[in-house]
């Protein structure tokens, strides 16, 4: 894992899952896609779906799928409600799990809300040399995951290493 001098555009997907949102009113959708391109990456597509399994795992597996895309970030559905489904649609799309995602986001998360960070099951992957994402709902904790690990880490010039920096080598055989 390297470190480049020169900043690597990455086409990202943003997708919010919600039974409640709107794209009127889709704030931590809104949060990423500006954050993302304020950082100088693509924005190469941006979904709502209500919180369902099978069609949050559709979208998903459509984008993994698209050579041109390079991550997915998933915002909702990563809590305990009957209705919470992200971990359970994404998870069997992953061919690696990043188990450091997950721990050091409710370690941040602990900083800024307590004990309530236990009800976070933000977690991360790769799948089909393509990084998943997978954060709460909250405005607030998208703001932390890209402020505190994302945006770094999809930066080719994070040293002393990055995820940006492994994009070429994801599909080694």
């Amino acid at each position: 894992m390297s470190a480049s001098d020169q900043f690597v555009p990455l086409s990202l997907c943003v997708l919010t899952v919600s039974d409640t949102r709107t794209a009127q009113d889709d704030t931590s959708g809104d949060y990423l896609c500006a954050a993302l391109t304020q950082a100088g990456h693509r924005s190469h597509e941006r979904r709502l779906c209500r919180d369902d399994c099978y069609l949050v795992r559709a979208i998903v597996a459509a984008w993994i799928a698209d050579a041109a895309v390079d991550g997915v970030i998933v915002t909702g559905g990563t809590g305990f409600t009957g209705r919470d489904s992200t971990p359970e649609a994404i998870a069997p799309l992953l061919d690696k799990h990043m188990p450091g995602f997950g721990e050091m986001f409710r370690a941040l998360s602990y900083e800024e809300i307590g004990t309530s960070t236990l009800q976070s099951r933000a977690f991360a992957g790769l799948a089909n040399a393509t990084f998943v994402f997978c954060l709460p709902g909250s405005t607030s904790a998208c703001r932390t995951a890209w402020e505190k690990l994302l945006c770094a880490q999809l930066d080719a010039r994070t040293k002393p290493c990055n995820l940006a920096g492994l994009k070429p080598r994801l599909s080694e055989k």
